[in-house]
């Protein structure tokens, strides 16, 4: 399936996907209230099969925030990027990691850097600052008075 078949699919799955022109994979944007039921088609519509998760990440806009994750069918050979912005007062998202165990970690990975709460996480707690940390480093709005990292 080439990149238009595999877009028209995409379009009657999921009518409401907003697509990026340019970008070297499919690149489309969802509600993120909808991306949980989302997921799961991805993940099991025949032609599809995005059995791969291997990028899940975060971009602070200073206004909102916007999820990232890279997707991949080891079965038919395509990779999408479905990107879900959020909130930046009340950051998020319904957990992946029950259909792509890789996402466990990277979602705790988010959490502890920006701060984004995956509901449903079977173990959402820090991964790299330990828990007395306080604040979200890589968040734009981030302060470290000792550092003075300010961006």
């Amino acid at each position: 399936m080439n990149n238009e078949e595999l877009k028209i699919k995409l379009t009657e799955l999921i009518p409401s996907a907003t697509f990026e022109e340019g970008a070297e994979w499919i690149t489309f944007f969802v509600d993120s209230p909808n991306w949980k039921t989302i997921a799961q088609q991805l993940f099991s519509a025949d032609g599809l099969n995005f059995n791969y998760l291997f990028c899940l990440t975060c971009i602070d806009w200073k206004t909102h925030f916007t999820m990232l994750y890279h997707l991949s069918s080891t079965i038919h050979r395509h990779t999408i990027v479905v990107k879900a912005n959020l909130d930046r007062i009340n950051p998020e998202i319904e957990t992946v990691s029950d259909i792509w165990r890789t996402a466990e970690f990277h979602e705790r990975e988010v959490y502890d850097l920006f701060g984004v709460i995956f509901l449903q996480h079977p173990d959402l707690r820090r991964l790299f600052m330990t828990d007395e940390w306080e604040g979200w480093p890589l968040r734009k709005d981030y302060e470290d008075p000792i550092n003075m990292i300010k961006l």
